[in-house]
């Protein structure tokens, strides 16, 4: 049983090593000319303006926060619907609790003003 698995094992291996091959090396081969220049942040070809660092309105964070809640239960919802022909009841009424529980969350954001922009 143990042997199937030797080739999924050698390629794991192989692929861990490449991976760490192609990391290493070019830290050993490029050339190393320090310069202040290249820390510079590049603007066009401008020297900058301002500091890099912008304060973002939390709402954009909230907003992205509930779109991938959803959007994970897009990606559950759709395999289930795939399938919804070969299941059987208690596959139904666990996605039915699944979705009202969503479906709760979704009314407490908005209860709470998530979804209003001000």
């Amino acid at each position: 049983m143990t042997a199937d698995y030797y080739p999924i094992l050698i390629l794991l291996l192989i692929a861990i090593g490449m991976a760490s091959v192609l990391l290493w090396l070019p830290s050993k081969l490029a050339p190393k000319r320090p310069n202040p220049e290249k820390l510079s942040p590049y603007e066009c070809g401008m020297p900058p303006v301002g500091d890099a660092r912008e304060r973002f309105n939390i709402l954009y964070y909230i907003i992205g926060m509930e779109f991938i809640i959803f959007d994970v239960e897009i990606a559950f919802l759709y395999p289930w619907a795939v399938t919804f022909k070969e299941m059987k009841g208690i596959a139904f009424l666990g996605m039915a609790i699944f979705l009202g529980i969503i479906a709760l969350s979704l009314v407490y954001a908005w209860k709470r003003g998530a979804l209003e922009w001000q």
